[in-house]
């Protein structure tokens, strides 16, 4: 690590310690100046690459997720705060698969999984655009699974 005061090619650490959210703080000192200077780590972490329906692939983007969510709970009584958590967790679920590539369909069911605890008026719009319904039976299908506990 370059000091960021002399430019010194090499500093020594300090103190190391875990933050709460997760990052590892370095305290940093340089050995010509003397210089100290705090530096935070994390991890990088890759998301894997979506399969569309079609065949094509391209990167997990978390933008187009929350859009989704938000469009499903549009005029809904949800904060934003529980839709920020639905995105993090869903996330954290496709890092934790370690795979390189996951198809956009096990992605909507993740989706519709969330929705279906955080709101259900939501659950069902996002049901519809996702699965494609034809007509009124698959919704009454999806409600009566809802209304049954499912």
């Amino acid at each position: 690590m370059h000091c960021p005061f002399c430019s010194a090619p090499d500093t020594r650490v300090v103190d190391s310690r875990l933050t709460p959210d997760g990052k590892v703080r370095r305290r940093r000192e340089c050995p010509d100046c003397h210089e100290r200077f705090t530096t935070y780590e994390t991890a990088e972490l890759s998301l894997p690459w979506v399969v569309k329906r079609d065949g094509r692939r391209e990167p997990f983007d978390e933008g187009k997720l929350r859009a989704g969510l938000m469009r499903a709970l549009e005029k809904r009584p949800v904060a934003s705060e529980r839709v920020e958590a639905v995105v993090q967790r869903l996330k954290q679920a496709l890092l934790r698969r370690g795979e390189r590539e996951v198809a956009s369909r096990q992605i909507g069911e993740m989706v519709m999984e969330e929705l279906k605890g955080l709101d259900r008026v939501a659950y069902v719009r996002f049901a519809s655009v996702y699965r494609s319904f034809e007509d009124l039976s698959e919704f009454r299908k999806v409600i009566e699974g809802l209304e049954r506990g499912g």
